[in-house]
């Protein structure tokens, strides 16, 4: 065989096209390393890339900049896995009481599909609520609140409450799918993904989007590591978990015997083999090893300064109440996003399980708002007094609501709610929404919405806007289409705007 003849066999489709773009990859990785490298300490918190998140940086993400000026630089986002009762917190219905057990309407209903939960039952007996609501009138619009919620209450002239919002998901992984990546379907990158891809890192010491998980009480549905996956993204941009315990991060202490230096000798020789891997395969998937290898080393130094509280006062401390001492509490938890905010992170992610409250859910509801009730109000106010709630916003959402009528039997101090996607509540802070409104409204029954709906799409395209970014131009081409967090959909919502 000709020498000829052997290249045009040894030149294999991806081969050819790889080494084309080869000089061009290794232009993107080596600048991206360089950018780790020479960070130069800007913050007691960890070396800050870009915390003017108007002009590109080193730390930017692929759009270098924000699409306009942010009102936000950060997202604090507090999912209720399980589906709490707005019926019972935010969504005021005082009428439903000379209506209780009443069968609920079709006309109301209107054929709405069921789970096999209740799909068997004769009956929808309407079932009030049976906590006291108050208004508070320090605020715009005069928020109402659940007694369970007293010192949420305090800090009511913070919150922008969407009465209005609606899903398509009627399950928990669905649902739960839907709010964290735009789509019921698996496989996409969760918000918190989109983020770490679009605007980049403002910590170099610590993961742009990390995730930190309340386990609750009750019924508690699984939470899957995908709804913080990175999907089709490259899986440096997916979310960090935070454990409760002595290991926030699993494998993150060396073995005994080990040195840092032993550790940095080792992962420079490790990171020349990828490189040379690099060079033959043009996966990008090992840039993004290295990179989160670096990270990891970083992170030995400062994921130990963020979980120790010793520096707190104690004022701050019993603001957040007796929990917080406590590692995966609620308590503990909000405290971590606070410290996690000032130093920069991008996307804090919390998770609450056990609102799942098919059965017995006034005395199910009552442990889980205590739980969630001073930490909260403790995290609005401690970002406020920092000076960081106007650059937060912060989200409470769960992935839909749930049902006027009781599922199984209805007493007047018993009761169970089954899954409602028609209408429920979440509510915003911080970070360039208008404090202290309501926005849209539901019918008399707390089943349909009158007023102003408000999409997953929607909720997620004016969250995008106000960290100045454009939802339809938030894209990522994969296997030849254009995606984004919104899909095809979602517009912003202008009346929850400052």
């Amino acid at each position: 065989m000709d020498p000829l003849e052997r290249h045009h066999l040894e030149i294999t489709r991806r081969r050819f096209f790889g080494k084309s773009l080869q000089s061009i990859c290794n232009g993107f990785g080596v600048a991206g390393l360089s950018s780790l490298v020479n960070a130069q300490p800007a913050s007691a918190f960890g070396r800050v890339l870009n915390l003017n998140d108007t002009k590109g940086g080193p730390g930017a993400g692929a759009l270098g900049a924000p699409h306009f000026a942010p009102k936000a630089k950060r997202i604090i986002y507090l999912h209720m896995e399980g589906a709490p009762s707005q019926i019972d917190l935010f969504d005021y219905k005082p009428s439903l009481r000379q209506r209780y057990n009443q069968d609920l309407p079709d006309s109301v209903r209107r054929g709405q599909r069921l789970t096999g939960m209740t799909s068997g039952q004769t009956r929808f007996p309407v079932a009030p609520s049976i906590f006291k609501f108050t208004q508070y009138k320090n605020n715009a619009d005069g928020v109402w609140i659940s007694e369970l919620l007293p010192n949420l209450a305090s800090v009511s002239d913070e919150l922008c409450m969407i009465h209005s919002m609606q899903t398509d998901a009627i399950n928990h992984e669905p649902g739960i799918t839907f709010f964290q990546t735009g789509n019921e379907q698996p496989g996409r990158p969760a918000f918190g993904a989109w983020m770490s891809y679009g605007l980049g890192n403002s910590n170099a010491d610590l993961p742009c989007f990390i995730v930190m998980i309340a386990q609750g009480t009750g019924n508690m549905q699984a939470l899957s590591a995908r709804f913080w996956g990175s999907g089709f993204l490259s899986s440096e941009h997916q979310g960090c978990k935070l454990r409760s315990g002595s290991d926030p991060v699993l494998y993150l202490h060396d073995p005994d015997g080990l040195k840092r230096d032993d550790r940095r000798k080792m992962l420079d020789v490790v990171e020349k083999l990828n490189e040379q891997e690099y060079e033959q395969s043009l996966d990008p998937e090992i840039r993004a090893r290295i990179s989160q290898a670096e990270m990891a080393f970083r992170m030995q130094m400062s994921v130990p300064e963020l979980t120790d509280f010793t520096n707190e006062d104690a004022a701050t401390l019993d603001m957040y109440g007796p929990d917080v001492r406590k590692p995966g509490t609620m308590a503990a938890n909000c405290l971590l996003a606070r410290r996690l905010a000032e130093r920069g992170v991008r996307f804090i992610q919390l998770y609450q399980r056990g609102w799942d409250q098919h059965g017995n859910l006034p005395g199910e509801i009552r442990g889980q708002a205590k739980a969630l009730d001073q930490p909260l109000a403790a995290l609005i106010r401690d970002l406020r007094r920092r000076g960081l709630l106007d650059e937060t916003l912060i989200l409470w959402a769960s992935e839909f609501g749930r049902t006027v009528y009781s599922q199984g039997t209805l007493t007047e101090t018993n009761y169970g709610r089954d899954h409602h996607p028609r209408c429920f509540t979440v509510w915003m802070a911080g970070g360039g929404v208008k404090p202290g409104i309501t926005y849209g409204k539901t019918d008399e029954y707390c089943y349909n919405i009158d007023e102003n709906p408000v999409t997953v799409h929607d909720l997620h395209a004016t969250m995008l806007h106000l960290m100045g970014l454009d939802h339809e131009r938030l894209i990522y081409r994969h296997l030849g289409r254009d995606y984004r967090l919104t899909d095809v959909f979602g517009k912003v919502v202008p009346a929850l705007i400052a």
